[in-house]
């Protein structure tokens, strides 16, 4: 029984030209060589499974091969290919940076970089997963990197560029792999099962590609699982069902019942693919692709960018018709709204259904088409009034009211009074079908300005004139009222007027403060004076304030200041210095 080998290493590229998807880099790469323009050191970055490894091997035996073809390709008959296809290649060296990221080990590299090949041109080394090697090590190499031999090529390859020194960067030639494309994936797919004699569907093979997010080697690895669970025979069902991918007749559904406003059909649909064991965000973020798609359905110049089967761009395409493009839009709204929110929402399967039913709540086929039509029957009688307008300006005054709802149609307005003193009662009816569809138009673009202005203030109420009269006594004893009182809801309110006096002279109250807080807080202010007209029965008075400047505090720097103010606070220290012949020392 032979060794498996899997799909992803058998069928490895072994040329440029059978790299899949980078045609931009391995061109690139093959004019270097063409033209004998090769870097010191390249960078190649990307994500997994689009083909940095590969396209490093591939250029490492080009470069050393001896007869390359004119397309600047490997012969593979040469001494130096021959070596490397079996692994013996002493002139390519390839680094693990994941198990070798210490200083030592860039040591031993670089001492092997000081001997100069044996076969071929160059000594080629393949630093793979480069961004793990540790600060030190970046550093030991930083020199090597900026001045190889001329023998010494090195081909970094990584997936996280942005762990790498500035300096590194600096000093490599960087090729940015993209991510490989659905239909490159399809048709790789496709040329394998033909090799391996599988029959294999086309839906099936591009929900395999879809899978693997733009990784060739992720692609060929589900290929292989799919072998293994299909035979040599993978259906679409098998594919989903494997890979536990929603089958998209749900969505197609799905739509059928909004478009039809079934809600309830619609529930009982999406607790059937709960049921199965599909995840409700899933779910969403697949119907939010849906809509997509068929919003890309209704022209054909996008139809393209649909990642799918040409069988199933024709269906999206038929079901798009069924649907405006504003209820589409409004629906991917609503699905990115549900996905965003998902998981802050306690009810997870409630905020799914809620999001669905304000889809069918939605006018779905075509809605843009019936406010276009209502406006024809008003331009119809239109060209029959247009001779008129000369022989009739002077009566529009009499009939003001119809003007402000006929605002559109000027011909209307013109032959009413003409026709209105005779029959008054059939002008009217021939008016309101017209004046319908105005009249609401007008409403809701002027409701908030006509529905404020007629409004009338209220008048304020008269305030009650209190002049009992008062005498210096009860205002102290009003004042220590409120002083007791909300000494401890307002205490530095209370402490600024409860510290001076206060005098009443004729109709005013002269009261001190020491800071000019205590008048200014208009709350407080404004109880306290509530208060005096309460206690006093006089709302005529007046408060008038007085700032009491508060005395600088002498500061004392020297030591005699600080004697002498010792001296005035008691004087026996002065009799201590005279009797103990004390001096300052200034």
């Amino acid at each position: 029984m032979e060794n498996f080998i899997v799909s992803a290493r058998k069928y490895r590229p072994a040329t440029f030209e059978s790299v899949v998807g980078q045609h931009a880099i391995t061109s690139t790469l093959q004019n270097a060589i063409r033209n004998n323009t090769l870097a010191q050191a390249f960078l190649f970055c990307g994500p997994r499974g689009v083909g940095k490894t590969t396209c490093a091997r591939i250029m490492a035996k080009t470069i050393n091969c001896l007869h390359p073809t004119d397309n600047m390709e490997a012969c593979n008959e040469c001494e130096s290919c021959v070596s490397f296809n079996n692994n013996a290649s002493f002139n390519i060296f390839e680094l693990d940076a994941a198990s070798n990221s210490g200083v030592d080990d860039i040591r031993a590299l670089i001492d092997q970089v000081r001997i100069p090949p044996q076969i071929g041109k160059y000594k080629v080394y393949i630093i793979d997963e480069v961004h793990m090697l540790s600060g030190a090590a970046f550093n030991a190499f930083l020199k090597t990197l900026e001045e190889p031999p001329a023998y010494a090529k090195f081909i970094l390859a990584t997936t996280e560029k942005h762990k790498i020194l500035p300096t590194i960067l600096s000093r490599c030639q960087i090729f940015d792999f993209k991510r490989i494309t659905v239909e490159d994936i399809t048709q790789h797919l496709k040329n394998i099962a033909a090799k391996e004699g599988v029959n294999a569907e086309e839906e099936a093979l591009n929900i395999i590609a879809q899978k693997a997010d733009g990784a060739l080697r992720d692609a060929l690895s589900i290929f292989d699982q799919m072998v293994s669970f299909s035979g040599n025979n993978i259906t679409y069902k098998d594919v989903i069902t494997n890979l536990n991918v929603l089958d998209y007749e749900y969505y197609f559904r799905m739509v059928e019942n909004i478009l039809a406003g079934d809600i309830n059909s619609m529930l009982l649909l999406l607790n059937e693919v709960i049921n199965k064991g599909f995840d409700a965000q899933n779910f969403i973020q697949g119907m939010a692709s849906h809509l997509r798609n068929l919003l890309l359905g209704k022209d054909q110049r996008v139809i393209g960018l649909m990642e799918v089967s040409n069988q199933l761009k024709d269906r999206y395409a038929k079901q798009a018709a069924a649907c405006s493009t504003d209820f589409l839009l409004r629906a991917l709204d609503l699905a990115n709204s549900c996905d965003i929110n998902f998981r802050s929402a306690n009810n997870k399967r409630l905020h799914l259904e809620v999001a669905l039913m304000k889809m069918v709540a939605m006018p779905a086929a075509q809605p843009m088409a019936q406010p276009v039509s209502q406006p024809q029957p008003v331009s119809q009688p239109q060209p029959a009034a247009k001779p008129q307008p000369i022989a009739q300006p002077v009566p529009q005054p009499v009939q003001p009211k119809p003007q402000p709802v006929q605002t559109q149609p000027s011909a209307q307005p013109v032959a009413q009074p003409a026709a209105q003193p005779k029959q008054p009662q059939q002008a009217q009816p021939a008016a309101q079908p017209a004046a319908q569809p105005v009249q609401r138009m007008r409403r809701t673009s002027t409701v908030s300005i006509l529905d404020e202005g007629p409004k009338e203030k209220k008048a304020e109420a008269p305030v009650e004139v209190k002049d009992n009269p008062f005498t210096q006594a009860m205002l102290d004893e009003a004042w220590t009222k409120f002083v007791t009182e909300h000494k401890n809801s307002s205490p530095n309110f209370v402490a600024g007027i409860g510290k001076y006096t206060h005098t009443l002279k004729g109709n005013e109250i002269h009261y001190q403060v020491d800071n000019v807080l205590v008048v200014n807080d208009m709350n407080n202010m404004g109880k306290f004076r509530e208060f005096l007209v309460k206690e006093l029965g006089n709302n005529q008075f007046k408060l008038v304030h007085h700032i009491v400047e508060k005395p600088k505090d002498e500061v004392v720097y020297t030591d005699r200041s600080r004697f002498e103010k010792m001296a005035e606070m008691n004087p026996n220290v002065l009799t201590l210095k005279k009797g103990l012949g004390l001096e300052i020392d200034v």
